[in-house]
């Protein structure tokens, strides 16, 4: 597995709600903040305050081996109530795209997240470079955090959607 290849990685999960109200829980930039490992903070930027096209968030993260650090992020594909896709912008480019996708299904939605590495460079490659040969054991264990990450983001979709109140 290469760097360049831009690997992705996808999690799913059936949740009993309408496509409205997984709407509203997947477009909460602050979501994945509560419950992810890395991601500590997110805030929109400018005059931005929901999802839209263009609009631009900052994601400030920490993980053991990478440190911390803070990324821009901008809105780059929208279909309202179904698919949400935004790049992350480092200082060479796209350095990764993640997106969330509500799709209506039997008693409830499907809803996905995905994330794609590059094509721009990311923090990993440092690690990449600095140890060449181990490149696709790095990705991989990049992509399983990864994944880790996005089926507690999906848990706590399901959660708060299935929430009897």
């Amino acid at each position: 597995m290469r760097y360049r290849d831009q690997p992705t990685v996808e999690v799913s999960e059936r949740v009993a709600c309408t496509p409205a109200r997984a709407w509203e829980l997947l477009t909460d930039i602050t979501l994945s903040s509560r419950v992810s490992e890395e991601l500590a903070t997110v805030e929109w930027l400018g005059d931005a305050d929901a999802v839209a096209l263009g609009a631009r968030f900052r994601g400030t993260n920490r993980h053991d081996a990478l440190g911390a650090w803070s990324t821009e992020c901008e809105v780059i594909e929208l279909e309202p109530e179904r698919r949400w896709v935004w790049a992350v912008h480092g200082p060479d480019g796209v350095s990764a795209t993640w997106g969330f996708e509500v799709d209506p299904a039997n008693s409830g939605v499907i809803v996905r997240q995905w994330g794609r590495m590059g094509p721009g460079p990311s923090g990993l490659n440092v690690a990449i470079t600095a140890m060449p040969d181990k490149e696709a054991r790095i990705v991989a264990n990049r992509l399983t955090e990864w994944e880790r990450n996005m089926r507690a983001n999906l848990a706590a979709v399901k959660a708060a959607a299935e929430a009897r109140g």
